[in-house]
């Protein structure tokens, strides 16, 4: 998993908490904590598959699109992660029973590993993510 994934994430849930009005990629940048060039590259991703849309000049920047239910984070991985656990082998001795062969096992394995996080990650909306943050932000004000 890369940080483009947790980016994208961070992003899509600043801009829907900001639903009647454009968020610059300053302030998004300034939120996540990174460069305004990582974000724009993110964004611009984000916009490719629709999530979001810009507008460029005054008053511009971006807003999400999409109703809040309708966004999972395995969406979001496939654009921005997928294949990034796929293990990364050296060129293997192609005469030995192991180095011949490990490569196709460890894909085979890490393949449906993906396949189960897939799963796992279908089960988490942005909505569902704003409200964990809301439940965070509740519970460090107690």
């Amino acid at each position: 998993m890369n940080s483009d994934f947790t980016l994208a994430i961070h992003s899509l849930t600043f801009l829907a908490l900001q639903r009647d009005r454009m968020s610059t990629s300053d302030a998004i940048s300034e939120s996540a904590g990174v460069h305004p060039v990582r974000i724009r590259k993110v964004l611009s991703l984000l916009k490719k598959h629709g999530f979001i849309k810009s507008k460029e000049g005054t008053g511009g920047g971006f807003i999400f699109t999409l109703d809040l239910s309708e966004v999972n984070l395995w969406d979001i991985y496939r654009i921005t992660s997928e294949g990034a656990l796929q293990p990364k082998c050296p060129d293997s001795n192609k005469n030995c029973i192991v180095g011949a062969n490990m490569k196709r096992v460890l894909f085979t394995i890490f393949l449906g590993a993906e396949e189960h996080l897939g799963e796992f990650l279908k089960n988490y909306t942005i909505k569902e993510v704003i409200d964990l943050v809301n439940q965070e932000q509740n519970s460090s004000c107690d």
